[in-house]
């Protein structure tokens, strides 16, 4: 079953809670359809959506939150994002303040008399922690949010460790186009139209974000220093060598050292991520 969210003030938030009430319940396997405005709550470049509550949506402007019937903590919610739809305009700031903006058509990104090719996603994917509370939706946490992957494109399907019963899972924070890194801070932020399908699974246990690509899997780390961050996601990575490829723990290491990439996701959200990235086929079968 496909969902669809009208864009409006009462679809959005710009903060995680696990006591904010869901504006919409669905069953494991169903789609949703949303527009969202870009991180700073626009829709056109001069026209902003207000909030519902200034004093709390201070963060990205985030659809949902999204229970899922029968989800659980300590469950697996598997996001396919099924298609990002850019607007045509994004903008990207810089400092000392200064800003960009950039016409988007065909696949292309026009601005500062250059253009990129565009690679649209979402930045924003994941749920609330456990803690009660208000909660910014700026730093990355092992339920996901502010990821700001730039591999997260369609066609690629997000596992998250559920935190709260039901998932209350949100999206948001349109980029076009975003490097690795994001140094500016900023990728090519725009409204976007998108669709996901949600799932859950409860025997693909992960204690942090990973991805199915095209061509890869991707495991996360977060933390507020890279090399922890990056330790984080090495260690998911070792992980899933041991799922996905019958290695013992103990024989990963070394042809994870040989094989798998370790990249910096982001530096820009106070909190810093590392993903690993392991190619199909980089680990070859000996014939016997």
């Amino acid at each position: 079953m496909i969902h669809e969210l009208p864009l409006s003030p009462g679809t959005l938030h710009g903060h995680f809670s696990r006591d904010l009430a869901p504006v919409l319940t669905i069953a494991p396997g169903d789609a949703v359809r949303f527009a969202v405005p870009n991180s700073s709550w626009f829709i056109e470049p001069e026209s902003k959506i207000v909030p519902r509550d200034p004093a709390l949506d201070i963060g990205h402007a985030l659809v949902g939150p999204i229970a899922v019937r029968g989800a659980r903590a300590g469950d697996t919610l598997v996001v396919r994002i099924d298609e990002v739809r850019p607007a045509s305009w994004g903008v990207t700031y810089t400092k000392p303040p200064h800003l960009i903006r950039w016409r988007l058509a065909d696949g292309v990104g026009h601005g500062a008399g250059k253009q990129v090719r565009l690679a649209p996603f979402l930045g924003v994917l994941g749920m609330p922690p456990a803690e009660a509370g208000v909660h910014s939706t700026i730093p990355p946490r092992p339920c996901g949010g502010n990821i700001d992957c730039k591999d997260l494109v369609a066609g690629t399907t997000l596992f998250l460790p559920i935190s709260v019963d039901r998932a209350l899972f949100s999206a948001g924070d349109g980029h076009a186009a975003q490097g690795d890194g994001e140094i500016s801070g900023t990728a090519i932020e725009c409204p976007v139209e998108a669709q996901v399908t949600i799932d859950v699974r409860t025997d693909f246990p992960i204690q942090w974000p990973v991805a199915r690509t095209r061509d890869s899997w991707l495991t996360f780390g977060f933390h507020d220093n890279l090399e922890e961050a990056a330790r984080i996601a090495i260690e998911g990575m070792l992980d899933l060598m041991q799922r996905e490829h019958g290695l013992a723990r103990d024989d990963a290491l070394a042809p994870g050292s040989v094989v798998v990439d370790v990249r910096v996701t982001q530096i820009a959200n106070k909190t810093l991520g590392v993903h690993a990235v392991l190619k199909d086929g980089a680990l070859g079968s000996v014939a016997h």
